[in-house]
């Protein structure tokens, strides 16, 4: 049995088989849990399926944290922590990737650390970093944005205040979109922001047509591309 504490179990960012993704270790370690906290209950349980057909999942336990959830409620974040003191271990897990990365678990995680209780991070696919390594882009310094506003004022306030700190300090710059609006983001983005600036987009990574190609926003510009409903980052630098 694991031993107690919150753990935190990245998960595919695509369909495929998960050796190429998850040590083994993992796999122990969630054979081991009993209670978990999932961003959604229904990939969860299809996500722990896939570690081991004989995991019964009628005898877990689980509560959701997600975007839904009342995060000022901090009783009742507490109280999923409970296992713990019972000498438990409590596994989170988000929908892909890894937990509480741009992702409510980090709420979960810092008042695990205010309690005391130990902190487990598994290895596991990050889309932030493996995009960043594949980019050719600052690894140094870099900051994850998430999704732009959708207000076009704030959308373009932002663009600019990215646009500055690439020209003032190499900071990458990385981002999210829906994705039905990716290829507009992209057009968007060769439209209004300097030419010569440099976008990487990174689509469908680790999945079976991943595809990551960096190009100036004026080779964007002029390109044929269609990444449209596909989950993709991106990333700016010059």
């Amino acid at each position: 049995m694991p031993e107690a504490g919150l753990y935190l179990i990245p998960c595919q960012l695509s369909d495929g088989p998960l050796d190429r993704v998850l040590p083994a270790h993992n796999l122990e370690v969630v054979r081991g849990i009993r209670f978990f906290v999932v961003e959604s209950l229904r990939s969860a349980r299809r996500f722990l399926k896939k570690c081991d057909r004989d995991i019964d999942i009628d005898t877990l336990t689980f509560s959701e944290l997600n975007e839904h959830t009342d995060l000022k409620d901090t009783a009742a974040i507490e109280a999923l922590l409970e296992p713990i003191g019972r000498g438990e271990a409590v596994g989170v897990i988000s929908d892909a990737g890894c937990p509480a990365v741009a992702d409510p678990g980090s709420d979960l995680v810092a008042i695990a650390q205010r309690k005391g209780c130990k902190v487990f991070p598994l290895v596991g696919p990050s889309s932030i970093l493996m995009s960043l390594m594949a980019s050719g882009f600052n690894g140094q310094r870099f900051a994850f944005e998430g999704y732009l506003p959708i207000d076009g004022a704030a959308r373009q306030a932002r663009l600019k205040e990215m646009t500055r700190r690439i020209e003032r300090e190499g900071q990458t710059q990385i981002f999210i979109e829906a994705p039905y609006r990716n290829n507009r983001l992209i057009a968007e983005l060769a439209e209004h922001l300097p030419a010569q600036l440099r976008l990487c987009v990174a689509s469908d990574i680790t999945g079976e047509n991943q595809s990551i190609i960096t190009r100036t926003l004026g080779e964007w510009k002029r390109a044929q591309y269609d990444y449209h409903k596909i989950p993709t980052i991106f990333l700016l630098n010059h």
